[in-house]
């Protein structure tokens, strides 16, 4: 389940926290793709670094990255979810295909917004489960609960985890970092729900998506 940040972002820890939901989860016909993936600029803040282990137990730093001249697409996730982040994930592994050659300048990157489940287990599990074991450049990070709770207060993420049997609720936004270490674009992930409260988004919206998230990317290559 998510909490949303809502767009404009002055400064990293001022944020907005609304629900968006299937409010722009509707046919892209006559809708541009900013507003379709609720994309604003985040003005060249400074993305706030994040050092854990992914989930083959490496060490992976943003500040890293951007050594190595990757642009990174950052999102927060619940290593347990059923709602909105294997959504995301799908989106994640269709943006880096149609990334083709570019894809080896872009780093897909997730933080574990679960207290309960902390694992490099958990993260690998997840990413096997979502297929994000086919991008190459995905890291799913990890680490123990301060240390996530530090990441989580860097970013403005609100994280609701009341027991560990049910879906975290927290802040979902895709953060776009050039590969000097500022934001550029933050974008704000859709999902509708059936009747008995799955999330799903359509098909076609899945795709759109994943194309939309490499335009970004592509746009901030040059």
């Amino acid at each position: 389940m998510t909490l949303v940040l809502l767009a404009a972002v002055a400064a990293v820890g001022t944020v907005v926290v609304v629900h968006r939901g299937s409010t722009n989860a509707v046919s892209t016909a006559g809708t541009t793709r900013d507003e379709f993936m609720g994309l604003a600029s985040a003005q060249g803040a400074a993305a706030p670094d994040i050092d854990m282990t992914d989930q083959n137990g490496q060490t992976v730093s943003l500040s890293g990255l951007q050594q190595q001249g990757k642009i990174v697409v950052l999102e927060f996730m619940d290593s347990h979810c059923t709602d909105i982040c294997p959504i995301v994930s799908q989106e994640f592994v269709i943006a880096h295909h149609q990334l083709g050659a570019a894809a080896s300048k872009v780093a897909f990157v997730g933080v574990n917004v679960n207290p309960f489940h902390l694992s490099q287990a958990d993260v690998a599990g997840f990413t096997d489960e979502q297929g994000l074991n086919t991008v190459p450049e995905w890291h799913f990070l990890t680490g123990p609960v301060p240390k996530l709770q530090d990441a989580w207060k860097k970013y403005g993420v609100a994280v609701q985890a009341p027991n560990p049997n049910v879906d975290i609720v927290h802040s979902d936004t895709i953060y776009f970092i050039d590969s000097s270490g500022h934001q550029k674009w933050i974008a704000i992930p859709t999902e509708q729900h059936t009747a008995s409260g799955a999330a799903y988004l359509p098909a076609p919206q899945v795709r759109q998506w994943g194309v939309d998230i490499a335009s970004v990317v592509r746009q901030m290559l040059g």
